[in-house]
């Protein structure tokens, strides 16, 4: 969720003074990138996982803070809601044998964790939302004890003037109402990061936008929520209702959400941090004392704090990230639209899917955006979302098409070039690769899946077979085989 923020009020004094100075970080970011600033040589990737905590029978444990000081590690890091935690993945380079790096890691820091955090009755598991929540879980004592989260519901609260309303429409409809962010809380994701030059960067972001909806159609795993068969991807709808600052009429006149797919094909990374600044006001005006240009004409690396702290604020489903390494500024893709699992294979099968994939699209001849409008890519978001892999998508030179055939004859191909010019091993990749063929030919996903087991156990109570259901994903992720493989 970001930098720590204490917990404070903010005057109509010091919005003014933090937009005064976000614009001066904007102006000095910008003469940073026509300087050539930024560290451009052997990109790096990323990966981070957010996890939901259960109890003994598969309900929500609100114990992040009892479970992040037995497992005490740094690469363990609290999350919105008392039933999440996050781990994050060391850089790596995928030349180097990065995703077996990211895999062997994240396989043992879960095994890990989870003996640790069993021994203050909470386990961990890998999924979209929770789909035992109830009701009861979405109230403020259900946020983390980190003062910023409580000022970033208040923030959210105040700029809407009235309660958050949740409504989704899928198998079931879902109808409901919270005075907090944590309906927010529930949506737990993996993020893949690929470091990118300021030159290559608008393409990295226009190719993770195009390839967003194929990889929600084959990588979804929420399909439950409050107890109710919404979406395969049920955190798209729910994240961007659950963090919205607008009201019904300023809906209606058009103000842009902040969840946000985005609106345009870009043509810098400027281009969206400009954005952030111009149509969004800020919910956490924190000042600094730096004085960015003073830093930069004394040969020092500013580290823009209000900015980032803004753009962590902007949620875009692919976010552009500042950041600095070894006193070196950089620029990253967090591609952060996926839920995390079922399994750790499954999830860097997605890492890997991402990773080749984006690459190729990236860095092709004849750009993929130009093929197709942004509101069509938007579009085969929204349906990939709401359907998984029965989604039929719009893809330039094709049409509308299945988006699971699609991935078998075009984009597999291309995801395992796009790997091969990482420097990926072919047995990793043929591995990885592999797992998502495998869901596209038994059309079988973690929200899939799951629906399926339920509707065996359709003439149980809607709880009891949610709490039944959750315990045999558990136990099923604990075998790390892949999904399309679980009986």
């Amino acid at each position: 969720m970001g930098e720590e923020v204490e917990a404070q009020e903010f005057s109509r004094a010091d919005r003014t003074r933090h937009r005064e100075k976000v614009r001066r970080c904007l102006d000095v970011f910008a003469r940073m990138l026509r300087e050539e600033r930024f560290d451009t040589d052997d990109p790096m990737t990323g990966l981070e996982v957010e996890l939901n905590l259960i109890d003994e029978r598969g309900d929500p444990a609100l114990k992040n803070a009892e479970v992040l000081e037995a497992i005490a590690d740094p690469a363990f890091q609290t999350e919105l809601g008392q039933f999440n935690i996050e781990i994050n993945g060391a850089p790596a380079k995928l030349r180097e044998g990065g995703l077996t790096t990211f895999e062997e890691s994240l396989r043992r820091s879960l095994n890990d964790a989870e003996t640790k955090s069993a021994a203050v009755g909470a386990h961990m598991v890998m999924i979209g939302i929770l789909p035992t929540l109830a009701e009861g879980h979405m109230s403020l004592g259900s946020l983390s004890a980190n003062p910023r989260y409580r000022l970033l519901s208040e923030q959210i609260l105040n700029a809407r003037g009235e309660d958050i309303t949740i409504s989704i429409s899928g198998p079931e409809r879902l109808e409901t109402t919270a005075d907090s962010i944590v309906p927010e809380a529930a949506c737990t994701s993996t993020q893949f990061h690929v470091q990118t030059s300021p030159d290559q960067f608008a393409a990295y972001w226009n190719a993770s936008q195009a390839i967003a909806a194929v990889q929600l159609a084959v990588g979804s795993n929420s399909p439950y929520l409050l107890g109710k068969q919404l979406w395969r991807e049920t955190r798209i709808p729910l994240f961007e209702q659950a963090a919205d600052t607008r009201s019904e009429e300023l809906k209606a006149q058009g103000v842009r959400p902040r969840v946000w797919f985005g609106e345009r094909w870009v043509t810098s990374v400027f281009d969206l941090f400009e954005e952030n600044v111009r149509y969004f006001p800020a919910l956490l005006p924190v000042t600094e004392e730096e004085e960015p240009l003073e830093v930069l004409e004394a040969g020092g690396t500013p580290t823009l704090a209000e900015l980032r702290l803004h753009n962590g604020t902007v949620y875009r489903w692919n976010r552009p990230v500042y950041d600095i390494a070894a006193g070196v500024p950089h620029l990253r893709v967090e591609n952060r639209l996926l839920a995390a699992g079922p399994t750790v294979a499954d999830t860097m099968a997605n890492a890997a899917f991402y990773f080749g994939l984006v690459r190729t699209v990236a860095e092709s001849e004849r750009p993929l955006w130009s093929q197709m409008s942004f509101s069509a890519a938007e579009e085969n978001f929204q349906i990939a979302a709401q359907q998984g892999v029965d989604a039929q998508i719009y893809w330039p030179g094709v049409g509308q098409v299945r988006a699971t055939e699609l991935i078998l004859r075009r984009l597999l191909p291309m995801a395992h070039a796009g790997l091969d010019e990482w420097g990926v091993e072919p047995e990793v990749r043929d591995r990885l690769l592999g797992i998502i063929e495998q869901r596209c030919l038994t059309g079988t996903t973690g929200a899939d899946w799951f629906v399926r087991r339920m509707e065996e156990r359709s003439g149980m109570e809607r709880f009891d077979a949610l709490r039944a259901t959750l315990l045999d994903y558990r136990e099923a992720m604990h075998s790390n085989e892949p999904v399309h493989t679980w009986s």
